[in-house]
């Protein structure tokens, strides 16, 4: 049996139409509690969301359906995803739940699920969760049994504590100007402060959310306005968050910005040099560049690829026993402090080697030279796939050009309707060549 609802990040789409409607949504969680909460004795579930209007529909259906099963609700409101699954730990609870579709528009929502263990669900779990709606009305607690619901009002403080102690002791960020963009998202309250009360001069962007206005023209997926304010404002760092905070991309003084690669690349080294960096390497997916690679060859340290998504990278981590790993996106993940990609905890260790060493963001941040590289996204709605004749042929094709020495890489996305070509080497106009024939051979597969 296929997984008809998952993605590689939760259940995700226009938000009041399928699968993102309050009934599939109420038997999501009803199913997700037949599975998870099973057994005797109080189950529990946390519940935060991001700052989209389609929340206050989808956030009542979860708790009905939690409640229902007899599972208690504790709801943290707009949170970031990365506290809820702190507060999942932190709470017992047995499952963690954020409403949230991370970087895409507001039209979209989504549905994220942790275990009791702070960690993503994996591909296992969510298909027996699938299997699971098959039967809404099984397992229905008795009137006497039924769950109930509360609020923790002190989420937000919680939080910014745990985010705090993962700063160096003793140090601070006094005489540093910072500007934070929250995208108008989860994380539009939390933010300012932790690097506030860290003694920094902080510059909010991004911190009046309407329900709407996420991730519009602001953010981890659209930089320009927070390198601009970094130059106005003689800013030292710019630091930008995706709608749920799990992502951050930075940019230096100058409003040059650095991606998830060259932000792992910082932490890599400097953990390194710490003798904290467990396992010989770091994880990130196939899409990291190769500049990346051949710097931690430099190190003596290996470079662990997996599929694009985070949930995949944590896989690995744990497998392997490393402490670092993420995505060129800015999913960085710190698994000595957290279970998935937290955007605060990965700005504050890049602040932290900024502040030991005294120096820039552009003395520092340029840890390797990246080699070219090309992304296309095409749109793609209704049925398409990769195995199509033609498709296979041009990619064959692109692989030979490129030879061993660039990738190619083309991918549905499991986030929103698009395929996505990439290509990088070390010839520019090679890897403009092969992304420009693959992608017009998979348009007209499209239509």
């Amino acid at each position: 049996m296929g997984r008809r609802l998952f993605g590689t990040d939760g259940v995700r789409g226009v938000a009041n139409s399928e699968p993102i409607t309050p009934e599939t949504v109420l038997q999501l969680a009803m199913a997700a509690a037949r599975h998870i909460c099973c057994g005797k004795g109080n189950h529990s579930a946390v519940i935060g969301k991001d700052t989209r209007l389609s929340g206050y529909m989808l956030e009542p259906s979860l708790t009905a359906g939690f409640t229902s099963m007899g599972v208690d609700v504790t709801m943290v409101g707009p949170m970031p995803t990365p506290a809820v699954a702190m507060l999942t730990r932190s709470l017992r609870a047995d499952i963690g739940v954020v409403i949230s579709a991370s970087h895409n528009p507001h039209q979209y929502n989504g549905i994220k699920l942790f275990g009791p263990d702070g960690y993503k669900l994996s591909d296992k779990e969510e298909l027996a969760i699938e299997a699971a709606m098959a039967d809404s009305s099984k397992g229905l607690a008795a009137p006497e049994a039924l769950g109930r619901a509360r609020r923790l009002d002190d989420a937000p403080g919680r939080y910014i504590e745990f985010v705090k102690q993962t700063f160096p002791k003793g140090s601070r960020l006094d005489g540093l100007r910072i500007v934070i963009d929250c995208a108008n998202g989860a994380a539009y309250k939390v933010a300012p402060s932790v690097f506030w009360e860290l003694g920094a001069d902080v510059i909010p962007v991004g911190v009046s959310p309407d329900g709407t206005n996420i991730n519009k023209g602001l953010g981890a997926t659209d930089p320009t306005y927070m390198c601009d304010h970094v130059r106005e404002e003689k800013a030292d760092i710019g630091i930008a968050l995706d709608g749920d905070a799990d992502r951050v991309i930075i940019a230096n003084e100058k409003g040059v910005i650095l991606d998830g690669d060259q932000l792992m690349a910082i932490i890599a080294e400097s953990l390194q040099s710490q003798g904290r960096l467990y396992g010989g390497g770091i994880v990130a997916t196939v899409m990291s560049n190769l500049g990346l690679e051949r710097f931690l060859d430099g190190l003596g340290l290996t470079l662990i690829r997996t599929s694009v998504g985070d949930r995949y990278v944590v896989e690995e981590m744990r497998k392997r026993g490393l402490n670092v790993g993420g995505e060129q996106s800015g999913h960085i993940i710190l698994r000595d402090y957290v279970t998935t990609g937290d955007a605060l905890i990965a700005a504050l260790q890049v602040l932290a080697v900024l502040v030991r060493k005294n120096k820039s963001l552009s003395d520092i941040g340029h840890a390797f030279e990246p080699v070219p590289q090309k992304l296309e996204n095409i749109k793609c709605s209704g049925i398409f796939s990769l195995n199509d004749e033609l498709v296979q042929k041009a990619i064959r094709d692109g692989e030979t050009q490129l030879g061993r020495g660039g990738r190619l890489i083309i991918r549905s996305s499991g986030t929103e309707p698009v395929v996505r070509v990439m290509a990088q080497g070390d010839n520019e106009d090679l890897i403009c060549k092969v992304v420009d024939n693959v992608s017009a051979i998979i348009k007209k597969a499209t239509g």
